[in-house]
């Protein structure tokens, strides 16, 4: 009961913040280069380029061009963009970059683009100062960890909640296959099981606290305790 109660706690009194794609409206008033790139028009997006615009120019939230194309999954423009000097690292306003963004969405392919780009998998973002791997393992999107695992994104960060990929799988998590699978594939690539959360809760303490059975079974057999 103390460590759902403090688990409670502390979720409470994190800020609540999330990504901001551009809306509609936001659309609309585009022009030059981010509107090509809300487009999805990369021959428009060489013309503008060519004639004198910079490929890291940013709206009002600091969504560049590659931002705006990566929410909409344009990975020709996003090609294009980053060919022209486009920074595949750039974070906005909420600090996110587009293999955060790529993972949060559960889009893979925009996330392997990401990354062949040369976007980093070990980015720290957003307001928590965690990663993409964290935030995927939090929605329980198993593709999309195994592809940061593979592009060597950092197993064991802890965001400033005190939190790593493993403990948002499962306190964030439901306990059904997607987050299980997710757990699954951090442990099994060398996640640390027995890296406590700032209450001193570690992973197993926590999945049977939530009655995941089979969290609990696969902590048990990587050596948690």
């Amino acid at each position: 009961m103390r460590v759902i109660l403090a688990f409670l706690t502390l979720l409470l009194s994190a800020p609540s913040h999330a990504q901001v794609p551009p809306s509609e409206s936001e659309i609309s008033d585009y022009t030059g280069l981010l509107a090509a790139a809300a487009a999805g028009d990369p021959r428009q997006v060489v013309t503008i380029i060519d004639a004198g615009s910079s490929p890291n120019q940013h709206d009002a939230y600091g969504r560049t061009p590659l931002h705006i194309a990566a929410f909409a999954g344009h990975l020709e423009v996003m090609r294009v963009l980053v060919a022209a000097g486009a920074d595949p690292n750039a974070l906005e306003k909420g600090r996110y970059d587009v293999v955060t963004i790529a993972a949060v969405a559960d889009d893979v392919p925009t996330l392997v683009l990401s990354l062949e780009l040369g976007a980093s998998p070990a980015n720290i973002t957003s307001v928590y100062d965690g990663t993409a791997l964290i935030a995927a393992a939090h929605l329980g999107h198993t593709e999309v960890v195994q592809v940061l695992i593979e592009a060597g994104a950092p197993l064991d960060h802890v965001n400033n909640i005190g939190w790593t990929a493993v403990i948002e799988a499962i306190v964030l998590g439901d306990g059904r296959s997607a987050h299980t699978d997710t757990l699954k594939a951090l442990v099994d690539a060398g996640a640390d099981v027995n890296l406590a959360d700032r209450q001193g809760n570690t992973p197993l303490m926590l999945a049977t606290a939530h009655g995941y059975i089979e969290m609990m079974r696969l902590l048990r057999a990587a050596g948690a305790h």
